[in-house]
């Protein structure tokens, strides 16, 4: 049986209007310091998201949202933050923060492969 190793993730969220809590799943972040994995995955359902709230700008959240990916990669797209440890850049994207989009709280689990834990986990909270 394949050792399994550590992993951390959270859900991307869109919460359009912060006052009201509401939100929408639109992408994970998993972190496996074993495996030294950092990678996000995200969709955008334009007419579910539309649907959710017509002011969204989907090309900023989009932006946004890619640069989430930027700073998993740890390239210097990824600014200051892409630069730092592959843990730090993790806890800053899954930080608290009062914006359009958010992470849920990170939750712990155990994996063989962390890319594949991300598409799972992608398709079961997201999809």
């Amino acid at each position: 049986m394949p050792a399994k190793d550590l992993f951390e993730y959270a859900v991307l969220r869109v919460v359009p209007r912060v006052e009201r809590e509401e939100f929408l799943n639109v992408g994970v972040v998993v972190y496996c310091r074993a495996q030294g994995f950092l990678q996000a995955r995200f969709a955008l359902p334009e007419a579910r998201l539309r649907a959710f709230s017509a002011e969204l700008d989907l090309d900023e959240l989009a932006a946004r949202l890619y640069a989430f990916e930027r700073i998993c990669q740890g390239r210097a797209t990824g600014g200051p933050i892409g630069q730092l440890a592959i843990a730090e850049r993790f806890r800053w994207l899954t930080a608290t923060r009062s914006t359009v989009v958010q992470t849920s709280p990170v939750h712990p689990g155990l994996c063989t492969n962390a890319a594949e834990t991300l598409a799972h986990l992608h398709a079961q909270l997201v999809e």
